[in-house]
């Protein structure tokens, strides 16, 4: 009999229990399959497949094309509108796939069969469900905006299109569900922290390298995972030697794992790449004053840092924990600075109650509390909620430091600088990779 669409879904959170790493299990799967299909047509005699043979075939088909229950992650869900538009809820089954398993090293390999690790994870299948929901949000709208921004598009329009599809196929609820923070899309010697502000005209060119950095949340579980836009081949290097350091900073991660460790590893593949531009020779450099982050529910920085250079601090990571594991390449000093108009602000995670004497600053608060929480936010999404003339009233609350204020980081003017970035969670036995896809 045809497997039920319930016994699918319970047969897929099944899988939150790993015997096996990441090669095996997809290795098992494609077994799976081609067993199942040549024992259909092996029980006719006369080698025509049976009605429940051809029914059992199709069923399975349309499981792996919509990318739902037991899809891979990063295959997307079938029947989705470009833009993006449709919410992943109505176009899975409950269900969201699984990121990329990898297993942990040494002294940890015991986790996989233990059974008490085994259970914590069922206790959190809730939760894991919904920070793999953030993520295939994330997957759908980062394919559509890599296929579709072009040279000539102003980052404004790309910004809004970007987050609108968000918004939508998340269900945007307030501070239960939606931006984790602002759209990052940062062009060239910018490496971090810029977004255009209300009425920007900044139009993308055919020469630009541009680092789209964005996130989803879900009941304050937030996913980070950024990628780098080019328009030329000849960044090519450049995007090879990031992408490479980033994969070398995810292998590294663990439980266990000195943080110092990650970034001595990060360094040395990065600083082992080179780029010619127009006839000159750059020897990729960390930006090594940027660094990956632990992740807390709505603190986007949880107050781990994981370098991209040797030299950090001896601190370990810990089972249970989130990392965005991102790293910066450039072909200038590789130390970032503070530059240009700020965009980005995010109330203090820590801050008490402080006395504010201006009226104006009091009401903006309200607001902020209200629809950001401790979540980063920009002038535009004051700008989309109605507030007007608050720009005293943001800096008043900069200035008694309850928000802080995150200007654009730049690398000197003509340099390049890539960027990639993945979530990570270190399940109690395994490790997963949660915004792993298709693209990166």
């Amino acid at each position: 009999m045809a497997p039920t669409e319930e016994d699918a879904a319970a047969s897929a959170m099944a899988r939150l229990e790993v015997t096996n790493g990441a090669d095996d299990a997809a290795a098992a799967g494609d077994d799976d399959g081609d067993a199942s299909g040549d024992d259909d047509v092996a029980d006719d005699p006369a080698g025509a497949p049976s009605a429940a043979a051809k029914k059992k075939k199709k069923k399975k088909k349309k499981k792996k094309t919509g990318g739902g229950v037991g899809g891979a992650a990063g295959s997307g869900a079938a029947g989705q509108t470009a833009p993006p538009s449709i919410p992943v809820s109505k176009l899975f089954n409950g269900v969201y796939p699984e990121g990329e398993i990898q297993r942990y090293k040494d002294d940890n390999l015991w986790r996989e069969t233990n059974e008490e690790k085994r259970e914590l994870e069922r206790l959190e299948r809730n939760m894991y469900n919904e920070v793999r929901q953030c993520a295939e949000v994330h997957r759908e709208v980062r394919k559509y905006i890599s296929d579709w921004v072009k040279p000539g598009m102003k980052l404004i329009d790309v910004c809004e299109t970007l987050e609108n599809s968000v918004r939508q196929l998340i269900e945007e609820r307030g501070l239960e569900a939606g931006i984790a923070f602002p759209t990052g899309c940062s062009q060239n010697h910018i490496a971090a922290h810029w977004t255009p502000n209300g009425g920007d005209t900044t139009v993308i060119d055919k020469d630009d390298v541009i680092k789209f950095d964005f996130g989803t949340q879900i009941n304050g579980r937030i996913i980070d995972c950024a990628f780098t836009k080019t328009f030329n081949d000849k960044y090519d290097p450049l995007l090879d030697a990031v992408r490479e350091a980033t994969e070398c900073g995810i292998r590294e991660s663990g439980i266990d794992v000195r943080l110092c460790d990650i970034g001595e590893a990060i360094e040395e593949v990065m600083e082992s790449h080179e780029i010619e531009l127009n006839g000159k020779t750059y020897q990729v450099k960390c930006c090594r004053n940027l660094n990956g982050h632990s992740i807390a529910p709505y603190q986007i920085h949880a107050g781990k840092s994981v370098p991209i250079v040797r030299g950090g601090e001896t601190t370990r990571m810990e089972e249970g924990e989130f990392y965005a594991i991102e790293t910066f390449g450039s072909t200038g000093k590789g130390y970032v600075r503070e530059d240009l108009e700020c965009s980005h602000y995010m109330k203090n995670y820590d801050v008490g109650h402080v006395p504010l004497r201006l009226p104006r600053a009091k009401q903006l608060l309200g607001v902020i509390d209200r629809n950001f929480g401790t979540l980063a936010f920009c002038r535009r999404f004051l700008d989309r909620i109605g507030e007007t003339k608050y720009l005293m009233a943001l800096k008043n609350l900069c200035d008694n430091g309850i928000v802080q204020p995150y200007p654009p980081l730049v690398d000197v003017k003509g340099s390049y600088v890539a960027q990639y970035e993945h979530t990570i969670m270190l399940r109690p036995t395994c490790k997963e990779v949660l915004t792993r896809g298709n693209d990166y």
